[in-house]
């Protein structure tokens, strides 16, 4: 039995989710099964997205002291504690025991922004099922692990810890705010929750945190930065940036329309001017994130709607070459 309450869905809302326009709690509970073959540890494959010495290494967990003993054959001369070696004349080495807890706090993105999608899902899809493989993967490794679930109005803070039933907890939170998209809804889209967001997250990763932000970086900016660089001068700061084909470049298919959730405009997208407009829009989000990541060397990595998340986390922090390419769709 699960210890949190769950809506029963609609035959109408089931048929939803399989087209992957929203999620259930079956559903991200089954991918327990698959988040393997990736691991946010420090040791990574050596073409894993944090290997290499243009990426940026995650903090090890740390040492801690334990004790002084004399040395024996075979100890590694480099845990020589030279000045008690001089103090007691006799050789003495330092032992440290390795620290066991690395806790990882997920900011999951579930603004309206995220819902749109062009094909295989919706990007507030994606982003849950790539948080559900992350937090099971951090559970087995026996770390602790946290969550800050968003959408346009409201935060839901899950402390991290280690425990199952915290998965659990974080996996429903991303239900309930993906099950509440709607178009019309009377919430404005608010860019400005980003920010919020991150400071928060500065609150609950105080320190030697991974702080893995799963986001299409909309409302990103100078402040997003300030609270970024805020984050990373303690922690490691990982940006997972969730993107659809569609967002790239739009066919030219004549007129479409468009509208914020306020008001609707009929655009020729037949019209070069637009399509530039459009391309422009992608880019210029997308650019802001690999300026920041690149300037304070942190690993950004791009997860495609059009492809299944796992394959993609395995590819990109499994040691198989290199990030998602981000493909233009057919004009």
């Amino acid at each position: 039995m699960t210890p949190f309450p769950v809506h029963a869905p609609s035959e109408k809302h089931a048929a939803e989710a399989e087209a992957g326009v929203f999620v259930d709690l079956k559903s991200l509970i089954k991918l327990e099964f698959r988040a393997k073959g990736f691991t946010f540890l420090p040791h990574q494959p050596v073409r894993s997205l944090l290997a290499g010495k243009h990426g940026s290494r995650l903090r090890g967990r740390g040492l801690n002291f334990d004790e002084l003993r004399h040395y024996l054959p075979g100890d590694d001369v480099r845990t020589m504690d030279w000045r008690a070696t001089a103090r007691l004349r006799e050789p003495q080495v330092r032992v440290y025991t390795e620290e066991r807890d690395r806790p990882c706090l997920l900011l999951i993105d579930q603004r309206l922004s995220m819902f749109f999608g062009s094909g295989r899902a919706m990007k507030s899809v994606a982003a849950a099922n790539a948080a559900a493989l992350a937090a099971w993967r951090v559970f087995h490794s026996q770390d602790r692990i946290g969550a800050i679930v968003f959408n346009d109005d409201t935060c839901v803070e899950i402390a991290p810890r280690r425990s199952r039933r915290t998965v659990l907890q974080i996996l429903n939170a991303i239900v309930r705010q993906n099950g509440a998209f709607n178009v019309e809804s009377p919430v404005p889209v608010n860019p400005g929750m980003l920010h919020e967001v991150l400071k928060r997250a500065g609150r609950l990763a105080p320190h030697d945190t991974l702080v893995v932000l799963i986001s299409d970086g909309f409302g990103a900016g100078s402040e997003s930065v300030h609270q970024a660089n805020q984050i990373s001068a303690h922690n490691d700061l990982l940006c997972v940036f969730v993107f659809d084909p569609l967002e790239t470049a739009f066919p030219a298919i004549g007129p479409v329309l468009c509208s914020d959730g306020n008001q609707q405009l009929e655009v020729d997208m037949s019209i070069p001017a637009w399509q530039r407009g459009y391309a422009a829009q992608f880019t210029e989000r997308l650019s802001k994130l690999q300026t920041l990541t690149r300037r304070k060397r942190m690993p950004l990595m791009t997860l495609s709607t059009a492809e299944e998340i796992g394959p993609q986390l395995r590819k990109q922090l499994g040691g198989h070459p290199g990030p998602a390419h981000i493909k233009h769709v057919d004009q």
